[in-house]
């Protein structure tokens, strides 16, 4: 009798054991490439003791819910206009279920990982835990290699494909790092500067000095800060709100903002913000290495400092991107610097009311659920009452041969991300004054991920209908940006001490960002909330404070020109330039 109660107990503890095996190894692909990622090359399998911080974003039970209140207090016509959310309410709305968490929970037990020892976002959302590579091929059902980045010699630790238990999948949105290669970039026209452009003498400098808007004519072929001060109308206006009002800069890839080329700057082109400065807040092991100043980073912070000014700015130094060490088998970056920086923001009691980053990929080299999950925190952040610009990329409708990377070879037009994304306010460039006209190279197009939003679709329908007849498998009913414009070449910029002339839609949008700090200063002078999420606000009640750019065309894929620009929205310039007079009436 005894011998048959062990065979029994025996027998259930191997049935158990089966059942639990079979339940957690019933894997289903969650993403996967069908080649490697155009610039990358692998170098060979990573080592099985390689420890890295793996990263699972559960699904969130509110998020229809939080974005469906986002498009409520982001309507001027509704009665909760601008009533932004806290902290605590936002998290509320993150959370996932409890079923959610209790079955990942387990699935992590499983496979031997102490749960205790993981790191929660405060909203339960996501999780960090440390595991080695063989760990992680065990649980997504993959290989992991280290790939090298050709250009800039970056390695990282990825894969081509995961899964996940089939259980999971609807219990979690994404895991990283897998699939994205992170090709992070800056949103400099070529990433290369103007040699042949020279900066404006002290003389010339001088005439860029006053407040009474006429805009200096040297401004055609060179922009400082008064021409953009002047030509936007913000010269006379002075911010009040200064002990709530704040404007952040993103910056990635090691790129440094200078506090002493900032003096130089404000010493030749804004001589009342001298010996002002901005903050500097390091995430995720994000450097401030002032002997090493970065193109884009003193471009980003010279501007909006001059443009806000007193308007307390904040540069978030983003870590994540040094290279993976094949032999070494601690702790290494992830190189998700998007993650990063929304984890950081979201668990902040407080967040700037304006958020300005220069930075994208090109939509196809992004996983759509790593895309969607992004997007998805921009709405958060808006729904705290942040303003997020983007630039829209500096390639018109896409760089080199635009080739899908699906394995077709088809030729499509690029459009870019997190521009493309639907909760954040896209920025594309103008140039030349009287009038303005579009930039050759700024990027615009149409989401081939997110649909069209319903703030889009009065506005845009029309000018998408014709524009789509370029290509005929670009989506139709995608999300189109760029959703505004601004000045974007032969900004002066000091770097090392020096001034170098900088093109891009890198400089649209940190200038783009400052007018809407100065908007958000207004608003907060007259007792009311920051402006959050703009945009279903201007394509609609402010759509008449942005000047209308009507010439200029934007190539791309090899083509001569894709979209033009033309009355009213266009995927060139979007919605055009601000002017802060007129917005000024309109936001109230």
């Amino acid at each position: 009798m005894l011998w048959s109660s062990i065979i029994l107990l025996v027998a259930a503890q191997l049935c158990a054991s089966t059942v639990l095996s079979r339940r957690w190894n019933d894997l289903a692909e969650k993403h996967s490439w069908v080649e490697t990622p155009r610039g990358w090359q692998v170098k060979g399998p990573a080592p099985s003791n390689h420890i890295f911080e793996l990263r699972i974003g559960l699904k969130q039970d509110g998020m229809d819910k939080l974005i469906e209140n986002l498009m409520e207090i982001s309507d001027p016509t509704h009665a909760r206009y601008a009533q932004h959310l806290t902290k605590e309410e936002t998290d509320a709305f993150l959370a996932p279920h409890a079923d959610s968490t209790a079955v990942v929970e387990e699935w992590l037990f499983f496979h031997g990982i102490d749960t205790s020892s993981t790191q929660r976002s405060d909203a339960g959302d996501w999780i960090k835990l440390q595991v080695s590579v063989d760990q992680a091929e065990r649980m997504l059902g993959t290989k992991y290699n280290v790939y090298q980045h050709e250009p800039s010699g970056e390695q990282v630790v990825r894969t081509l494909s995961y899964s996940l238990p089939k259980e999971l999948h609807s219990h979690v949105d994404v895991v990283a790092p897998t699939t994205y290669f992170g090709t992070l970039r800056s949103m400099k026209k070529r990433n290369v500067l103007q040699p042949n452009k020279k900066p404006l003498t002290d003389e010339e400098a001088a005439l860029h000095f006053g407040s009474d808007a006429a805009v200096p004519s040297s401004c055609a072929d060179t922009i400082t800060p008064t021409c953009l001060r002047d030509l936007y109308n913000t010269s006379t206006y002075t911010p009040t709100q200064t002990k709530v009002n704040e404007l952040g800069i993103a910056g990635y890839l090691d790129e440094f903002a200078n506090t002493a080329d900032l003096q130089s700057f404000f010493k030749k082109y804004r001589k009342d913000a001298v010996g002002s400065s901005f903050s500097i807040v390091q995430v995720n092991g994000g450097g401030n290495d002032q002997s090493n100043p970065g193109v884009e980073a003193n471009l980003d912070t010279q501007y909006t400092t001059a443009i806000s000014f007193p308007t307390p700015n904040i540069y978030y130094s983003v870590g994540g991107s040094p290279p993976f060490i094949p032999d070494d088998n601690t702790y290494s970056n992830t190189n998700e610097p998007y993650l990063d920086l929304l984890n950081f923001l979201q668990n902040q009691l407080t967040i700037p009311q304006t958020l300005s980053t220069s930075y994208g990929d090109d939509e196809q080299t992004v996983p759509f659920d790593y895309a969607t999950s992004v997007c998805n925190m921009f709405a958060t952040l808006g729904s705290r009452g942040t303003t997020v610009f983007f630039s829209s990329g500096d390639y018109g409708v896409g760089g080199s041969d635009c080739l899908k990377n699906d394995g077709s070879e088809t030729v499509l037009f690029q459009p870019d991300f997190p521009a493309s994304c639907p909760f954040v306010t896209t920025v594309g460039a103008t140039t030349s004054i009287n009038p303005e006209v579009a930039a050759s190279f700024s990027g615009g197009g149409f989401s081939q991920y997110f649909a069209a939003p319903t703030y889009q679709k009065a506005s845009c329908l029309s000018a998408i209908a014709d524009a789509q007849l370029m290509r005929n498998e670009n989506s139709k009913t995608g999300r189109a940006y760029p959703d505004i414009s601004a000045q974007g070449e032969s900004f002066q910029v000091f770097v090392y001490g020096f001034i170098e002339p900088v093109d891009g839609t890198s400089a649209s949008c940190p200038t783009a960002a400052a007018i809407f700090a100065l908007l958000n200063d207004f608003r907060l002078s007259q007792g009311k909330t920051s402006l959050g999420f703009i945009n279903p606000l201007i394509y609609s009640t402010a759509s008449s404070g942005f000047t209308d750019i009507t010439s200029g065309s934007n190539p791309g894929c090899v083509t001569d020109g894709a979209f033009t620009a033309g009355k009213g929205w266009d995927p060139v310039t979007g919605l055009g330039t601000p002017n802060f007079l007129k917005l000024q009436t309109l936001v109230v």
